[in-house]
């Protein structure tokens, strides 16, 4: 059964809250302290593969919450990248979360379609909407200081595969009956908010939790960021090993060619059901919105369970992030101020 009316999961039933011990446990805690969160469905939905809600965690931790930066802004990149990938859930929750910054009439403003009135807003909206797209002209120069650069990068590249594993394993309702596309309810839910998102805590907590990670690329040396993406890198792409030799160059293939479009329906290069972990991965990495319970079905058999599945979509989820991070043009945009 791909879900049931009273959860928000599709696919896969995470390990109930009085299961939860060690560093999921951990993570929780984290999450409540620094986000205002327990178990955000997010999270939760990855927490069948510990390492990979480690990761995913230490990530938009160490960049999102205790990176350099207004949280605003930051909220605004991850807010873009959402809206590119077309994932309502998490567009929602960034809405809410402008609420919780305090900047009601800016989230109000991009819930009603409108472009914000600060240009400043306007470009960083842009910059993370446009980092789907490699080469797109928004991305250059940044639009916030070069010394934030780890951070906002980081925020956007962690929303990229939140976005995906979101659309992929979760409904897109962020409230029960979508209450939160109701202004009360998003201002509401903002407020609950306000005190820990308004706060930064120190970086480095979510690196507590990960066993020995990389240093990470060479845009967020020296920040807490760079450990963090390796640790999601490493973990997420271990995931390939589901798929067999064919299966991982095909997806390599497509993505290495992919210019940040949405596939059309007649989408000629997805493998049919035959060959459903390659369907499922590339279906994860530029279209996981499409996700059907037929996918989810050619693939499962009892040998696999919900942890194989959140690890194949990761893999497919992350080859996209990759995708993206590489085309980054990093080096030029550092010339910014």
């Amino acid at each position: 059964m791909a879900m049931s009316l009273s959860t928000p999961f599709r696919y896969t039933t995470p390990p109930p809250r009085k299961s939860v011990t060690g560093v999921t446990a951990d993570v929780y805690a984290q999450l409540a302290s620094d986000f205002g969160m327990e178990r955000p469905s997010t999270f939760v939905v990855l927490s069948s593969a510990p390492e990979l809600l480690t990761a995913t965690w230490a990530l938009m931790r160490e960049s999102l919450i205790a990176g350099e930066g207004d949280r605003t802004g930051k909220e605004l990149a991850a807010l873009g990248v959402s809206l590119a990938n077309r994932c309502p859930f998490c567009v929602d929750a960034h809405t809410m979360l402008l609420h919780a910054t305090g900047d009601h009439s800016l989230a109000e403003a991009i819930a009603r379609g409108e472009t914000p009135s600060d240009e400043r807003h306007t470009s960083v909206l842009a910059w993370g909407r446009a980092s789907r797209t490699p080469g797109a002209p928004e991305l250059t120069p940044f639009p916030f200081p070069a010394a934030h650069a780890p951070a906002y990068i980081g925020t956007a590249l962690a929303f990229h595969f939140i976005n995906r594993i979101a659309s992929a394993l979760l409904t897109e309702n962020l409230l029960p009956g979508n209450a939160q596309r109701l202004r009360a309810v998003r201002s509401l839910g903002g407020r609950s908010l306000a005190r820990t998102v308004r706060r930064r805590p120190a970086p480095g907590a979510g690196l507590t939790l990960l066993d020995a990670p990389g240093p990470g690329p060479d845009w967020a040396r020296g920040t807490a960021v760079g450990p963090a993406f390796a640790a999601l890198r490493d973990a997420a792409t271990a995931g390939g090993g589901l798929l067999d030799a064919a299966d991982r160059s095909l997806v390599r293939e497509t993505l290495q060619g992919w210019d940040g479009s949405h596939p059309s329906l007649a989408w000629d290069g997805l493998p049919d059901r035959s060959r459903p972990g390659a369907r499922l991965a590339l279906l994860a990495a530029l279209a996981p919105y499409r996700i059907t319970d037929e996918d989810v079905t050619a693939w499962r058999d009892p040998s696999r369970s919900d942890q194989h599945l959140v690890r194949l979509v990761a893999y497919g989820a992350f080859a996209a992030v990759d995708r993206v991070e590489r085309a980054l043009p990093v080096r030029v945009a550092k010339k910014a101020s």
